[in-house]
This record gives structure tokens, sequence and C-alpha cells, in this order.
């Protein structure tokens, strides 16, 4: 490993001791593509130029290509570890190790060229390696030319022909890629399940097929011409991308709707799909959209394509394939999902292999409170994020949680990765929500989204932008909630009557510190409210003007009290966070008189049960 590639990994992994700077450098692609299909035999064959910019510091003598149709092949990683995993992912388990050789999906390389040159590559499962010719020096551009032939698989999961749904192809990872090279090198992922990565460019991609079929794809429709051989090309260009999809159905009917001045979106969707649902899509997407764009920052294409593609849900440019039959709010739901991956997935494009929740988390977290919007304006007001909260939970009492450092394919669990990924990386947010302030947090959003589109950020980077809004000093947060499994718990272990007042007591019993909000109710339905900031943090958020700002509780301190000048007689209750924002494990000992206890506050000194 290089010294440079040591230095990089060490102010990612251990701290913010040096700035990120935000105009980081990036590889850049164009590629231009043209294949044939042959709808009898679901083969393809394809030709590919791809101007290949080394804007990197480094000399590159090797690159490395994804070839993800390999994975549905009896044998395939992807195969193997479906079978043998300590949950087998449902859907798949040893559908893959039952395909026929007609069924199977593949890559086979016929040439490849470096700069007119004949390049030898080599293939292990779903990574082809090219030992070039000559090396790539920083700043140089190279052309690498490409002849293959593909078969479509029988879809699985993702791409493939012919689903449940009846969808003749779902077009996601259906090209020889180029792998992403970056600041700590190249990341040559085999494809066992989950995420991509890659790296930022133009996409030219004529698609030649039958010409009684319906075509979506990433990017603008150029145009269409029609052969004598019953076929269509469809050329389409998507500039500022890092990857290009399609689907394509003889039954497809599309809607198109303007969303606003410059952006359209258009609905693909069979015609014997529930229809009336998916009419009403479009009317359900004019309304997230700019809630989407006034939370999370401007959509930056002209186009954006909801396609029919029969299995759940996935991102791509400009464009999701999505599951068609299922109900109303279902198939809203799974739009607006794989729409704000536009943003975390598609324009900032963390590495997902690693920072799942940076992704995953965010898109959740963003379309909890889309979908609450659209189906409940009283939105705000809601309990937030308790589904996640319970997914959180359950991992938690299962001890089967692994820390969000953990790579995407290395979970010994569906379960555990799920929730790492789209709960706790939810519930991230939600926290930084509590510990900020709702509208410091939203500014800070939108900046971290500005900053760092078509940049790759990782979790310093976002970590840096949070500091930057707040003031606050954050690096605790990360450092705990990413990368370890401790947890929060805080209660109230007694309210006392004292000389002065009452004297609150609080005990941290969870390992994971926290900042504290903590609200006294009078029997009058009054109010008292105290923020209590972590010493860590180095400052606090802002308060309202009717809110104490209490002395900060040092991490090492497991008890915490303070006096209050009220009578006794006089209190309700006492409670830790009512808003119920921080991820504590056990809710029930955040109030006095404790939820699931018989104790009644009165002058003298009681001391609650732990509910743990």
């Amino acid at each position: 490993m290089t010294a440079r590639r040591i230095l990089v990994l060490s102010l990612v992994i251990f701290g913010n001791s040096v700035i990120a700077q935000p105009d980081r450098w990036q590889q850049r692609v164009e590629y231009q593509m043209e294949i044939d299909m042959d709808v009898e035999t679901n083969q393809f064959t394809g030709v590919q130029k791809l101007k290949y910019y080394n804007n990197s510091p480094d000399t590159l003598d090797k690159v490395f290509y994804h070839l993800y149709f390999n994975a549905f092949q009896p044998g395939s990683m992807m195969d193997v570890r479906s079978r043998t995993h300590t949950d087998t992912r449902r859907g798949v388990q040893d559908r893959i190790f039952k395909l026929k050789e007609e069924e199977i999906g593949y890559h086979k390389i016929k040439s490849f060229k470096q700069d007119g040159k004949k390049v030898n590559v080599s293939v292990d499962g779903t990574i082809m390696t090219a030992r070039l010719a000559s090396p790539i020096l920083p700043g140089q551009m190279v052309v690498f030319d490409l002849e293959f032939e593909s078969q479509v698989p029988v879809q699985i999961r993702r791409n493939g022909r012919d689903n449940r749904e009846g969808v003749r192809y779902s077009m996601g990872q259906w090209f020889p890629k180029i792998a992403e090279y970056d600041y700590s090198g190249w990341q040559p992922h085999d494809y066992i399940a989950r995420e991509f990565y890659s790296p930022w460019g133009d996409y030219d991609v004529t698609i030649t097929i039958d010409s009684n079929y319906v075509v979506g794809a990433s990017g603008v429709l150029q145009g269409t011409e029609k052969s004598k051989k019953g076929k269509t090309s469809h050329r389409y260009l998507a500039n500022n991308v890092h990857d290009f999809a399609w689907g394509a159905d003889p039954d497809y009917e599309v809607d198109v709707v303007n969303i606003r001045e410059g952006l359209d979106l258009h609905v693909y969707y069979q015609a014997d799909t529930l229809k009336e649902q998916w009419e009403q899509l479009g009317d359900y997407m004019k309304k997230a959209i700019p809630f989407i764009e006034a939370k999370c920052g401007k959509y930056p294409y002209p186009v954006y394509k909801v396609v029919q593609g029969g299995d759940g849900g996935m991102e791509y440019p400009m464009l999701t394939l999505m599951t068609g039959h299922k109900s109303l709010k279902s198939v809203v739901g799974t739009a607006v999902h794989e729409f704000l991956h536009s943003y975390y997935q598609l324009v900032l494009g963390t590495n997902e292999s690693y920072l799942y929740w940076m992704d995953e988390g965010f898109d959740q977290y963003y379309d909890e409170m889309t979908m609450n919007y659209l189906f409940d304006e009283d939105y705000v007001s809601r309990k937030p994020m308790s589904g996640y909260y319970r997914y959180y939970k359950g991992i938690v009492d299962s001890g089967k949680e692994e820390p969000l450092t953990t790579h995407a394919d290395h979970f010994e669990s569906h379960r555990a990765y799920g929730m790492a990924a789209y709960g706790k990386g939810a519930l991230a947010l939600q926290n930084l929500e509590y510990i900020m302030g709702r509208e410091v947090f939203d500014r800070a959003m939108l900046r971290y989204y500005d900053t760092w589109q078509f940049k790759h950020p990782n979790a310093v980077d976002f970590e840096i932008v949070m500091e930057k809004e707040s003031g606050l000093e954050l690096s605790w947060f990360f450092d705990y909630w990413v990368k370890t499994t401790k947890t929060i718990d805080y209660s109230i272990s007694n309210v006392n009557t004292v000389k002065g007042g009452v004297e609150i007591s609080m005990e941290r019993i969870g390992l994971m510190p926290m900042p504290l909000d903590v609200v006294l109710t009078m029997k009058d339905g009054s109010q008292k409210s105290y923020n209590i900031p972590l010493g860590m943090m180095r400052g606090n958020r802002v308060l309202s003007e009717n809110e104490i700002l209490m002395t900060p509780w040092k991490w090492v301190n497991p008890y915490y009290s303070f006096v209050v000048d009220v009578d006794m007689d006089e209190l309700e209750s006492v409670e830790i966070d009512p808003s119920l924002r921080m991820i504590d494990l056990n809710y029930d000992n955040n109030k006095y008189p404790n939820r699931n206890s018989e104790v009644e506050i009165k002058g003298k000194p009681q001391k609650l049960k732990n509910n743990l």
C-alpha cells in the first residue's frame, strides 16, 4: 500500500484533523456503446468505446471492469453466498444454482484494445483485469475499445428477463463497466449481492431491439431509426452520470408528467398492471418532488423515469426499475424512495460498499418525511422514525448488530445489514437533528449536498459539514454511532426535595453519551425546558428563548443532577427528550414517574426501578 493511500485512509478512519477539500479529484469516463438484442435467444452483441481520463496523481498500469451478469451462474460467488449465508436471501436462495444454460447470465469479452493495441485480459467471476500495454500517466486520456457478447439471465434480483410480473427486460448492471479508482485506490469489488460505485461521465448508448418493444432508458432520447430487420435503434445521451440502465417490454404504456420547468417525469408500466395506481403516480410525484427538493436540494437532470421492472426497486441515473403489482401507497412509496437515491447515491455517490448508510439511511429519513407529507398533512407532529427505532432495537436486543464500518457484503445476516444501512443510517440523521436542532440540521443537509455534488464524499466529509454549520464538535457522535455498537440509554433515577427546590438526578446507563433535553411539566400544564450539552461538543445547539442552558455533562461521569426552583407538590412529571428523537433504547426510564411504575411523586426521595 502506498504512503499516499495510508495517509488518506488514516484521515478517513481516524478523525478530522485535516479539513477535506471539496475539489477532490475524480476520474472521468465517456462511454459510447451500441448493442443489438436478439429477443428470441435473449442474447446481445455489444461494441463499447470508452474514453478514460486519469485525473488522479497516480500512474495506472492496469484497469478493472465489472462483469455483473457473470454473477448469475451456478457456482458464482453470489450463488454460493446465497445458499450458504446464515439467513439466505429470500427470493434468491438456490435459484441461481438451478439455472439452466439458456437461463444464466454472462459477458464474453471478444476483444479489448488500448489506443488500438490489443490487451490481454483475465476474468475472475464478475471482475475482469486488463494489464495495460502502456501505463496511463496522471492527466492522460486513453481509449479502450471493447467487443462483447452477453446473455441476459432469468431475473432473480435487480436485472434480468421474464420476471414474475411478465416484464421482458430489466437491464441494470448489464454492460462491462470500468471500476472506480479513487483516493484509496481501485475498488474492484466482486458482485455478491448489494452495492455499486463508479466514476462519473457521459453515456452515448444505442439500443437496437425489435420494433414492437417500448424502451425506457437513462438519459434523454436523441431519436429512433428503424432497420430492414424489423428492429428499431434507440439512441440516448446521459451526461454526468455514473451508470446507465433501461427496461423494455412490448406492453409498456407511457405517461409523461411535467413536474416543473426543466423536469419531466416519464412513467412506463404494462397495460395489464394495476393501471389506476400507476396513472395516479404522476400526480403524487408532482407533489413529492418539490417537497424533496426543498429539503434535499435541486434535482440536476432534465428527466426522471419510473420503469416497471418487476423486482423490488433499484435506483439508476434518471431512472428506477421497480415492481408494478402493488397498492397505490406502495407504488408511490417505492417511487419516492428510488427518486431520493438520485441525491445520495447518484449525485453525491458515496462508496456504497462501505458507506451504504450514507445512501440508504439518508434516503429512508427523507422517504418517511415525504410519505408522511403525501398521505398525512400533519406529518410534522407525527412520532418520528418509530418503525426504524423498533427495527434497530430488535437487532440490538438480539445481539446481532454489527458496526457501520462493516463491508456491505460481509454482514453475518441480511437483517443486520438492512438495519445498519436503512435503519441505523436513518436514525443517525434523527440523532443529529436532535443534537443540532432542526433548523441548523436542515441547513447543514442542504450545504452537504451543494458542497459535495459529484465528488464521492466520505463520512468525514459529511461530519465536517455538520460541524461547520452547527459550530459543534461532533467527532464523538460518529465515533460511537458508526464505529461501535454502543447504545444510548439515560434514565431519571431520582426526583428529590432539597433546599432550594427539587433535585433532578439522572444516570447514563448506555455506553454512548448524548446531550439531553429535559422537560418539567407542572400540574397547571406549564413546562420548564432545560438543555444539558455534552462536554465533548464544546458548545450547544441554538436554544429557544424559553430553554435554560445547564452545565455540560462530562462523558466520564455516569451521573448528573441539577436543582430547579419549584415546589414538589406542583410538579407533575420530569422527562428526558419527550420528542423521542434521541434514539434511547429504553424510553420507559426516561420519565418520572416511570411509565411502568406505580411510584408517585411526593416530598420524599424515591428511587425508580431500572427497566433494562
